[in-house]
């Protein structure tokens, strides 16, 4: 279908034949990447706060012990995956579309209608993805236009110490200043047209001009720490030692 990163999805629902339904239909997915396949609404809420890299999307249940699925939305980290709510009962739509969930599907769910929802999320995320980020006019500028709160803002990218990944967005930080932007930490790689930021971990992104010291795997910019994933160790210092 794609030969873009699929989507990590949670499916959570305390049946345990409408996850078995939910966790086929990824599976004849090719946009879609199962994460994970929970029971409960405390366990993906732990999970979606953990993971890394970070979930895309959940296909959750309403109605569920404990904590609900609209509970759980409420609950979610910002910024939150998207989310396709599934329920045996339409009534919940007001109060799911009140919650600016990507879609609401109705059981028994039919895999037209769940792709046509997986396709939904996947164009709203693309959409984001396009439209985070702007380069301005000259070559020499280190200035790019990002998108943040529904507005774009010009950021001089020589004040950014890192990028963190933050499910479905990132987050660029300064010194002073915290940016959360519209765009995968992956999308954003290939987008940076600086040389001097760079991949070393799987969340994050650095500005190698800003790094202050590197003991022990971990980076010094600024007042922050950054780590240095394992995998991203050999080829960094060789960068590092290079510049």
């Amino acid at each position: 279908m794609s030969t873009r990163s699929p989507l990590r999805c949670v499916v959570v629902d305390d049946n345990e034949i409408n996850r078995l339904t939910l966790e086929h239909y990824v599976g004849l997915t090719e946009d879609l990447e199962l994460v994970a396949s929970l029971p409960d609404a405390r366990a993906a809420l732990d999970l979606v706060r953990s993971a890394s890299p970070p979930v895309d999307v959940l296909f959750l249940d309403i109605e569920m012990p404990h904590l609900s699925g609209l509970d759980l939305v409420r609950l979610l980290p910002t910024p939150a995956p998207e989310v396709v709510l599934v329920t045996s009962h339409p009534n919940f739509a007001v109060d799911a579309f009140e919650l600016h969930v990507a879609d609401y599907l109705v059981k028994p769910v039919e895999y037209a209608r769940f792709l046509k929802a997986t396709e939904r999320v996947g164009s709203q995320l693309r959409s984001a993805s396009s439209a985070a980020t702007t380069a301005t006019a000259g070559t020499d500028s280190t200035d790019l236009f990002v998108k943040v709160n529904n507005k774009l803002v010009r950021l001089d990218f020589n004040d950014v110490l890192f990028i963190e990944a933050m499910s479905t967005y990132s987050m660029l930080v300064t010194e002073k200043q915290k940016h959360i932007v519209y765009i995968t930490l992956k999308a954003l790689e290939e987008r940076l047209p600086f040389a001097h930021f760079k991949r070393v971990h799987r969340s994050y992104i650095v500005n190698t001009q800003r790094i202050d010291s590197v003991q022990d795997n971990m980076l010094q910019l600024g007042s922050y720490e950054v780590p240095v994933g394992k995998s991203y160790v050999e080829d960094f210092m060789k960068q590092l030692r290079g510049l």
